[in-house]
């Protein structure tokens, strides 16, 4: 984990990022407000009740001077928030019903995001990952050309880094679906300084056997191969498949098993053919293998918003404020 914080704190320095932090009434969130505050990286920008989120301070033994703090209910830029979001939904919301919704304090901060006002978004400590997720499907939208988020996670552990993927929002991916992810997951890794290296896994490996299944892996990676063809920011990256992960792993296994292949055990992003795989590959690798889950990553979107784990520590939520700044940029 340091690794990957050095390289962003890097490019972060003096930076100043502006991230939301929608729950600024848990103690997780306001200490790692007030941790990012005190640097010239984040400045994060807490939504809640100014009296309740001083009181939470006072209880903490914190000092919150110099942080913005805006509630949103009673926020002077409620109005123009309101109108923009009316206009974004383009007849789908009614203004009473922007005035409701502007009252969660995560769909008013993915509107300060959507006008520029912020960078990004950190919410989840104290919301599921639909209630972060659905404001920046509604609001902030995905990227030209992208028809979906995905979610990452990067498993570190000691000197090693790779990128996981989906292993958070999609439930089912066709062809097209995985080839997307491999696209937008070698962007997130070359964002984090990362030389991507991307293998689409299954449980075969260059036609080793032969299902519906299999063959969905090999067409995606056929059209993300075309993919990558016009992604000049990608250049030098590698993305191949079908591979078991052992065979995208192991240079041994390999060299046997894929020796026509350009990734010879070296991969370091791996995109799973379903939520289930990712879900349990991940967790496996963290639990079993030691690994650091960081994430989950939301990539695709027009500007970034990320999502805690309701279990996450006051570093977790600092630490997931930096990542969502670095991707800003």
């Amino acid at each position: 984990m340091a690794k990957l914080l050095d390289v962003l704190n890097e490019k972060l320095t003096g930076k100043n990022v502006r991230i939301v932090l929608p729950e600024g009434t848990d103690e997780r969130v306001l200490q790692a407000a007030v941790e990012l505050h005190k640097g010239d990286k984040v400045e994060p920008v807490v939504l809640g009740n100014a009296e309740e989120v001083k009181a939470l301070a006072d209880k903490l033994g914190v000092s919150i001077e110099g942080i913005e703090i805006i509630d949103p209910k009673t926020s002077e830029l409620r109005d123009e928030l309101i109108a923009s979001f009316v206009e974004r939904r383009k007849g789908k919301a009614t203004e009473e019903q922007a005035q409701t919704l502007l009252n969660d304090p995560n769909y008013f901060g993915t509107m300060l995001v959507y006008t520029n006002k912020a960078a990004g978004l950190v919410s989840g400590a104290a919301h599921s990952t639909a209630d972060t997720v659905r404001p920046a499907l509604q609001i902030i939208k995905t990227k030209p050309g992208v028809t979906r988020t995905s979610g990452v996670f990067f498993m570190i552990r000691d000197e090693e880094q790779y990128v996981m993927g989906d292993c958070a929002i999609n439930p089912t991916l066709d062809a097209q679906a995985l080839a997307e992810i491999a696209i937008e997951s070698a962007k997130t890794a070359k964002t984090f300084g990362m030389d991507p290296k991307v293998a689409l896994l299954s449980f075969s490996t260059k036609g080793s056997a032969k299902t519906p299944e299999t063959e969905k892996v090999t067409e995606a990676t056929k059209l993300a191969q075309e993919k990558l063809a016009q992604e000049t920011e990608l250049a030098g990256t590698v993305i191949d498949g079908e591979f078991q992960f052992d065979a995208a792993f192991v240079p041994s296994v390999a060299s046997k098993k894929a020796p026509e292949s350009p990734i010879q055990g070296d991969a370091n992003v791996f995109v799973f053919p379903s939520l289930e795989a990712g879900n349990i590959g991940y967790k496996i690798a963290q639990r079993l293998g030691g690994f650091d889950a960081v994430g989950p990553i939301l990539q695709g979107l027009n500007a970034p918003v990320n999502d805690l784990s309701r279990g996450c520590s006051t570093e977790d939520v600092v630490s997931l404020s930096i990542i969502t700044a670095a991707q800003s940029l």
